[in-house]
């Protein structure tokens, strides 16, 4: 069975160049900056009350969770440093996510068995993850790269738990970091996590069309060149 990596290489990699490529200013064209997203925005499937449903959400991976906490806090507190007329906010946080997340010396602090993803609408997917906690995600880049991930759904909802919910305010924590941050918005949007159970390349070639790939994944230090 031909391994995960080269999803991993797709999905991780790919995105801590695009973070490095936007912090030393280097410009990409249009076609290549939409295409980086596809890695960003795969559709979310599910199943219950609300019938058959798909819909498309950015995800991005996490910190292991001995990492969590100080990750989110350094966040914080460049999230409160926000001043309109400052014009390196955004600069100052992608250091961050460089430090934390997405430098190659920080690989080893990611944790490539889960996505984590906001529920900003509270219709037809929020309705089926709260009966039925299976999940799978569609990627696709055009013109043939896709792959499909089965697993779980984990929600994290603070206004549900009436707990501080670290992965709801790191999710949307990793968000404001970079942009206009608005931290009274994050309790209207709570946190999925999903966990990653079966890889499949679905991509237009030989070694697609649906072949499942060999999990678990690789460590992200561990990810190709």
């Amino acid at each position: 069975m031909e391994s995960s990596q080269k999803f991993f290489d797709w999905a991780f990699k790919q995105r801590a160049q695009h973070v490095l490529d936007m912090y030393n200013g280097k410009m990409e064209s249009k076609e290549k900056l939409f295409l980086n997203f596809c890695s960003h925005e795969p559709a979310f499937v599910s199943y219950g009350p609300a019938g058959p449903n798909a819909s498309v959400k950015g995800v991005g991976f996490l910190p292991k969770d001995e990492y969590l906490e100080e990750t989110l806090e350094a966040y914080i507190a460049h999230i409160k440093t926000w001043d309109p007329a400052d014009k390196t906010y955004g600069k100052r946080g992608m250091e961050l996510l460089l430090k934390y997340m997405y430098g190659e010396d920080a690989w080893d602090r990611v944790d490539l068995t889960r996505l984590g993803s906001l529920e900003m609408a509270k219709r037809h997917s929020w309705i089926n993850y709260q009966v039925n906690k299976e999940a799978a995600l569609l990627f696709h880049q055009p013109p043939g790269i896709s792959y499909k991930l089965k697993g779980k759904i984990e929600i994290y909802d603070e206004t549900a738990s009436g707990k501080r919910e670290l992965y709801q305010q790191f999710i949307n924590a990793q968000h404001d970091v970079y942009h206009t941050p608005d931290m009274n918005r994050w309790l209207s949007y709570p946190a999925y996590i999903f966990r990653i159970e079966e890889i499949y390349d679905n991509s237009a070639s030989p070694n697609g069309f649906g072949r499942q790939l060999a999990y678990p994944v690789p460590e992200a230090a561990e990810v190709e060149e």
